[in-house]
């Protein structure tokens, strides 16, 4: 397999592994936050739904446009505004689930010299469509990671607590 396949199937795999990594989460559990300044595994999840919506926008524009401008996003105020605490995980998983799999079909259709093509992102700079795919691969799995460290931060609360009383 080459380095773009691999990515690619990297990059599908990111509806597998929030799927599991979200697995039997419910109740209290999906709003407990280690610290305040924390987000919970709602919060996380609705993020990368929200991310992958505007990931839609990034990838295709660099795949059928020359040069284009790559819009930013506060993530902090996405967060407050479309209020991610109170939204249902299960459609944010599946509005994800839909996304990276309508994504992921556009892309491995695409001729392995797309992926040179670049965008320029108002932070990043220039920004190939492979960076997107890798920049989107890694930032699933590194949530993917937080959510499992808050889901186990919350299992050792609920310990210590059922061991006080």
């Amino acid at each position: 397999m080459s380095e773009l396949e691999d990515l690619l199937e990297r990059y599908r795999r990111g509806s597998e592994l929030l799927a599991m990594a979200t697995t039997g989460a419910a109740g209290t559990e999906l709003d407990f936050k280690p610290s305040p300044e924390k987000w919970c595994v709602r919060q996380i999840v609705c993020h990368l739904a929200d991310a992958e919506a505007v990931g839609v926008m990034r990838l295709r524009s660099v795949a059928a446009e020359d040069d284009p401008t790559l819009m930013g996003y506060d993530q902090d105020a996405w967060a407050s505004s479309l209020d991610y605490g109170r939204r249902k995980i299960s459609k944010a998983l599946e509005t994800f689930r839909q996304l990276r799999g309508e994504n992921h079909e556009m892309l491995k259709g695409l001729p392995e010299e797309a992926f040179a093509r670049v965008g320029t992102h108002a932070s990043a700079g220039k920004r190939s469509l492979l960076d997107l795919v890798r920049d989107d691969a890694e930032h699933l799995e590194n949530h993917v990671r937080q959510i499992q460290g808050v889901r186990a931060a919350y299992r050792e609360q609920r310990a210590k607590k059922q061991a006080s009383e």
